[in-house]
């Protein structure tokens, strides 16, 4: 399934295509998300890019492990979506092509080496409500639709 999510591109500009990993992370009653201080203060998906090279699954392992501080498992593909949106930390405009995950919680390794990123515990219907990325929203209320049946 592919979707677009968020403000539409601006035509006259160019877009760095931009692949990343996210992960829904089922952790008991809810799931495991990361707290953004920058560039403005959200509650995400952990997850982040791909680099060049790196295997999907590789990369959502590390991103995550440097996002939170967890380790992961049992990750299984969901669906994508595309986002368009300024990076200011690489100073670009970027085509987010977000693949987004299901994962199991795994053993806590450290602290999150990611400058500006928290760990956070969300129940799952405040993170369907919190979570800053319209798509990130979609694809857990997805999750959570399915669980209720």
């Amino acid at each position: 399934m592919n979707r677009r999510f968020g403000q539409q591109p601006d035509q006259g500009r160019r877009y760095t295509p931009r692949p990343g990993v996210y992960a829904i992370i089922e952790a008991g009653d809810g799931i495991l998300a990361t707290f953004q201080q920058d560039p403005r203060p959200e509650l995400q998906l952990p997850g982040g890019g791909i680099d060049a090279g790196e295997q999907p699954l590789r990369a959502l392992h590390r991103e995550v492990l440097e996002e939170t501080g967890y380790a992961i498992h049992s990750a299984r593909r969901l669906g994508m979506f595309h986002r368009y949106t300024f990076m200011p930390e690489y100073g670009i405009y970027a085509q987010k092509q977000c693949h987004i995950y299901m994962a199991q919680i795994g053993p806590r390794r450290g602290d999150p080496v990611e400058p500006g990123h928290t760990a956070v515990f969300l129940p799952w219907d405040v993170a369907a409500e919190r979570l800053a990325v319209s798509g990130d929203r979609y694809f857990l209320q997805a999750v959570l639709a399915e669980r209720r049946r």
